[in-house]
């Protein structure tokens, strides 16, 4: 993609975590072809795998990543060992928390319930933390956090990961607030349906949510490395604690 000398992200590093979902790799190489350095922290060995192999497709620049689990402290203990293997600071921080589940209410497991949460929203939570106070002390940082847009919207069987969801956007706002003076943005984009497997227009409209969204068919994952680039560049400078949903309009539905 073209790119603006504003939104240039050459030595800058950054951290991707990612607990599952396909746009892990276009989140990599849109930080990466800005000129980032991208460590990846995945859930599962696939995810990672699919990182690496997009941004090695590529010849973009990264510093390899880890296996972990990031909803427990000897997984981000783990995480962050690795990464400072590579002696370098973090400038930004990624989140693609957003391992989907989906189960009627009265149905949902106390042991589903604290796993959807600790997926998605614990791992969030800590990695965060970590990483955050490394950018306090070094007085920069960007953080943005991919969400779903049913963190502001109901859907039958989703309560759980919906919850998830609006806990991370909390968190957003929260630590924005919190640490706004320490020269460190905290921004979350919200994703509506993704097409990652090249589907046609037609087969996509023959969804009853896709007929629902307003633009008529499925995002493409490549829509949100722009934005993704604008959150983590030195130009954003003055909106932290915001989310900027792309997801076709489906989120102005009343």
């Amino acid at each position: 993609m073209p790119l603006l000398p504003e939104y240039d992200l050459s030595g800058k590093v950054a951290i991707l975590a990612t607990s599952g979902g396909d746009q892990a790799p276009y989140l990599a190489m849109a930080l990466s072809e800005a000129g980032a350095s991208v460590f990846t922290v995945a859930r599962r060995q696939t995810y990672l795998d699919k990182v690496l192999a997009a941004l090695e497709r590529e010849s973009f620049a990264n510093l390899d990543g880890v296996v972990a689990n990031l909803a427990t402290q000897p997984g981000l203990a783990q995480a962050m060992e690795a990464f400072d293997n590579h002696g370098s600071p973090v400038d930004i921080l990624v989140n693609d928390a957003q391992s989907m589940f989906a189960k009627p209410v009265d149905e949902i497991t106390l042991e589903e319930w604290d796993e959807v949460q600790s997926r998605n929203l614990r791992g969030t939570f800590l990695i965060t933390q970590a990483v955050g106070r490394r950018m306090v002390e070094r007085q920069y940082g960007r953080i943005v956090n991919l969400i779903s847009g049913l963190a502001e919207r109901g859907m039958i069987n989703g309560s759980a990961f919906a919850a998830s969801q609006a806990a991370v956007l909390a968190l957003t706002r929260s630590f924005a607030v919190e640490w706004s003076r320490f020269n460190i943005r905290v921004n979350a984009i919200g994703t509506g349906l993704m097409d990652t497997e090249g589907q046609t227009l037609e087969a996509q409209q023959e969804e009853l949510v896709v007929r629902y969204t307003p633009l008529r068919r499925k995002g493409n994952p490549g829509d949100i490395g722009p934005l993704l680039v604008y959150l983590c560049s030195e130009f954003c400078d003055y909106s932290t604690g915001q989310v900027v949903y792309i997801d076709g309009g489906l989120n102005a539905h009343p």
